[in-house]
């Protein structure tokens, strides 16, 4: 598992210029250095990767900090000095790990709250080290603001911090991918680290080691298990981002293609005999609504086109526009499937797509495979509405739970 004009939209799709890309990549290597030779005398308990810090042994006191929360309040480590026991998880909105797990995060701090156990949860990934490709399972990245966005759909019930611009306080815990539990005493003594539980399929947990800790802490008795790995996604340090920006390259050196479309293709389109969830965005060049929206349908077919999901686009201009048409894409490096409508007689053609539609433009719907439509909607699209909309509709063979955990909402 290893976007930003809208609220709750991805960062802009486009690489850096070369000498930029090259800065980039100096400053990301001397933060790596300097992270591991500050807290090289930790002492090891294992590496999350070649590049990134030592997990902070067991026995060893809380490093100290202060971090924003998507509250909009400061937490510090003092702020819980009065609680038995602190739990500091470290997770993220992108990682369908994580994700499965934060109904049972925020159970867990529900059921020990009145015990005197205190849960904080901190977001240690760099945003930009993230890759689109590994955003194919989350409706939002792992910004501060998408932080805020992902809290209040789930309704977090912990503080939620954000460390991703410094990566500071997670360079001195050393998580090696999300979720990752820390467990401290009274004394704020590092008794656990490791897993919430044995099993990222709820239904099939046999070990709950992060209460079994709590527990034993709360009892005066040593924890059963000190430490656990902890399965899910790799912590995202800033020295990524240099694979972001090669993703990105890679995307932008790929040929855009724009093909003609009869009116068979077009009906063959609506039934959607593909076994894919299709994502069909009617525009056109003069319309400005059109081509204020287009960005955000490439971010998202960059997010989910490695999964059961396409996007094509479809200009309602004339055949003899292509060059305009062309145009366009090309400056979005709209790789999608792109059609242009096959003849001067438009009307006939989007009817053959959808009898039902008025024509106008933007027009945009969803198929899943065999024909139905999940969404239909003239006028512009709400893109992160729409994400979740999508992941919610994607099967999840390759990863069970998850599609039940998008078609569940928990802000209501």
């Amino acid at each position: 598992m290893k976007i930003a004009a809208k609220t709750g939209s991805p960062p802009p799709v486009h690489s850096k210029p070369a000498r930029e890309r090259i800065h980039t990549r100096i400053k990301s290597l001397l933060f790596a250095a300097l992270g591991l030779l500050l807290f090289a005398g930790l002492g090891a308990s294992g590496f999350a990767d070649e590049n990134g810090p030592a997990t902070l042994p067991i026995s060893a006191s809380a490093p100290d900090f202060c971090l924003p929360g998507v509250d909009g309040e400061t937490h510090c480590l003092k702020e819980y000095a009065a609680s038995k026991v602190l739990v500091i998880a470290f997770t993220c909105n992108h990682c369908p790990t994580a994700q499965l797990y934060e109904s049972r995060i925020k159970q867990l701090a529900a059921d020990y709250r009145e015990r005197g156990v205190a849960l904080v949860a901190i977001q240690p990934n760099h945003p930009n080290a993230v890759r689109l490709d590994e955003m194919g399972y989350t409706d939002v990245g792992d910004s501060f603001e998408e932080m805020k966005l992902r809290a209040a759909y789930r309704r977090f019930n912990f503080p939620y911090l954000y460390d991703g611009e410094t990566q500071k306080v997670s360079q001195s815990y050393g998580p090696s991918a999300t979720p990752h539990l820390f467990i401290f005493d009274r004394e704020r003594k590092l008794r656990y680290q490791g897993r919430v539980d044995n099993n990222p399929r709820e239904r099939l947990v046999t070990s709950r080691d992060a209460r079994e800790a709590i527990d034993a802490i709360l009892a005066d008795r040593p924890v059963p298990v000190a430490k656990t790995p902890s399965v899910g996604c790799s912590t995202k340090w800033l020295y990524k981002e240099e694979g972001r920006q090669e993703e990105l390259a890679e995307i932008e050196s790929k040929p855009v293609q724009l093909l003609l479309a009869n009116a068979e293709e077009l009906k063959s389109l609506r039934k959607n005999p593909t076994g894919k969830l299709v994502l069909v965005n009617f525009w056109a060049t003069w319309c400005g609504p059109c081509q204020k929206e287009l960005p955000d349908f490439q971010t998202i077919y960059r997010m989910y086109g490695h999964r059961a999901f396409e996007l094509v686009t479809i200009s309602i201009n004339y055949p003899d526009e292509r060059p305009g048409v062309l145009s366009v894409l090309n400056k979005l490096h709209a790789t999608s499937r792109n059609l242009l409508l096959g003849s001067t007689d438009i009307y006939s053609l989007m009817a053959a797509f959808d009898a039902d539609w008025n024509a106008a433009v933007p027009y945009t719907t969803l198929i899943r495979p065999g024909g139905e439509v999940v969404y239909r909607q003239p006028g512009a699209i709400n893109p992160l509405e729409m994400r979740r909309l999508i992941i919610s509709n994607l099967a999840d063979d390759d990863y069970i739970g998850h599609q039940a955990y998008w078609q569940t909402r928990s802000d209501k």
